[in-house]
């Protein structure tokens, strides 16, 4: 399941975030890289542990917390600190899989990446190429979202991010480990989700089988969940 999610940011917030790391250094970003994907990777990155990127990331968690379209699809247990990359001109991340295991060096933890997301910080026209391409059962699916908007897709999934060619794109980029191990019970859950808000416009949070449907929903995770 991939998921977009809009105005996680404000253009307000994006507009301060990247005053502030146009400010900052910024690092190899093989640094964070596997041995496969260090081979196909060729970006910049906030150094991880610095105070930079850890006051931005602990930002977008409470933008995050603040989301339910987010909590809705991601249903999160653990979301790994963000991390921000920037791509400048003939810089790409060839075809590869995350990581079925991030750690944290700063805060120990250790999480199992069910999830992973973008967070773009750059509006579409400020850059050519850098189109975010992920590969799931039915085909391949391109991504190139506005500023403050982000994107949730199987960690499981082979993606790639295409060459720049003009500009530079900068995003924020992480993992999360979900409550709902199970891809398609968290999918089928969200269509839940989604179709209840639905009725509760059109029918009223009282009607009874909006209620009876919210609880089959409470339910489900209930069934599925692991905390």
């Amino acid at each position: 399941m991939l998921v977009c999610v809009p105005d996680v940011l404000s253009k307000a917030d994006v507009s301060d975030f990247r005053r502030i790391m146009d400010a900052a250094e910024w690092e190899d970003g093989r640094s964070t890289a596997g041995a496969q994907s260090a081979l196909v990777k060729k970006n910049e990155q906030l150094p991880p542990n610095s105070d930079v990127a850890r006051a931005l990331g602990n930002r977008v968690l409470s933008a995050l917390a603040a989301n339910p379209s987010f909590i809705s699809a991601a249903i999160p247990l653990h979301i790994f600190p963000p991390l921000f990359n920037r791509y400048g001109g003939g810089h790409h991340f060839g075809i590869h899989v995350d990581n079925a295991i991030r750690g944290d060096h700063l805060t120990g933890m250790r999480i199992r990446t069910d999830l992973s997301v973008t967070l773009f910080l750059c509006e579409p026209d400020e850059y050519d190429g850098g189109e975010l391409i992920v590969e799931d059962y039915y085909g391949s699916h391109e991504v190139k979202l506005p500023a403050g908007h982000l994107v949730l897709y199987p960690a499981t999934s082979l993606h790639m991010v295409t060459p720049v060619t003009r500009g530079q794109r900068v995003a924020s980029f992480f993992w999360l480990q979900s409550m709902v191990r199970d891809s398609h019970a968290r999918s089928m859950i969200y269509d839940l989700d989604n179709t209840i808000q639905v009725l509760v416009e059109r029918l009223g949070r009282e009607d009874p089988e909006t209620v009876k449907l919210t609880g089959i929903y409470h339910n489900l995770i209930r069934y599925w969940a692991e905390v």
